[in-house]
């Protein structure tokens, strides 16, 4: 038997971003930037980055997930990796999909924590086994999660995927 899965749909992570920077902003947090976690993260920060008014966009893209529930045994860092100085003394909002084990964002956040003015991450869901308590939740699940923008099948297969 297939486990309960959470589904958002394109309408509601738009009500979610909403929901997400209001909170951001009702905490007078003010973001110099937003780090993205790719690929789901981009979304994420996209739709704060026009929320809160930040342009100043970043983007790492680190490997985790290799499947559906399979993970690498750590989270490893894709180049090309910004330079910790293009984060320097800046108030950084790390954005991404989802929490799960944490290990993701944790590697994020220490790679950035010591260079910056102040870090906070915001999510769309967040799990209760979540290394990382991030700071601005949409929501809080232990279900699988289908997001849009990857429950379809990819029109073109990746290299992975051949």
């Amino acid at each position: 038997m297939e486990h309960a899965r959470e589904t958002l749909t394109w309408e509601t992570f738009g009500s979610a971003a909403q929901d997400l920077a209001r909170v951001i902003a009702a905490d007078d947090f003010r973001p110099d930037l937003i780090l993205a976690i790719a690929r789901g993260g981009m979304f994420v920060a996209g739709a704060l980055g026009y929320a809160l008014s930040v342009k100043n966009l970043h983007l790492m893209n680190v490997e985790f997930y290799n499947g559906v529930g399979s993970t690498l045994d750590m989270p490893v860092m894709l180049p090309p990796v910004p330079l910790a100085v293009d984060f320097s003394q800046k108030k950084v909002l790390i954005a991404d999909d989802v929490a799960d084990t944490g290990k993701t964002l944790e590697l994020v956040r220490d790679f950035i924590v010591e260079h910056v003015a102040e870090v906070r991450s915001a999510v769309v869901y967040e799990k209760p086994g979540s290394l990382v308590k991030c700071d601005y939740v949409w929501k809080r699940t232990d279900r699988w999660i289908n997001f849009p923008w990857s429950s379809l099948p990819p029109v073109v297969p990746g290299v992975a995927d051949a």
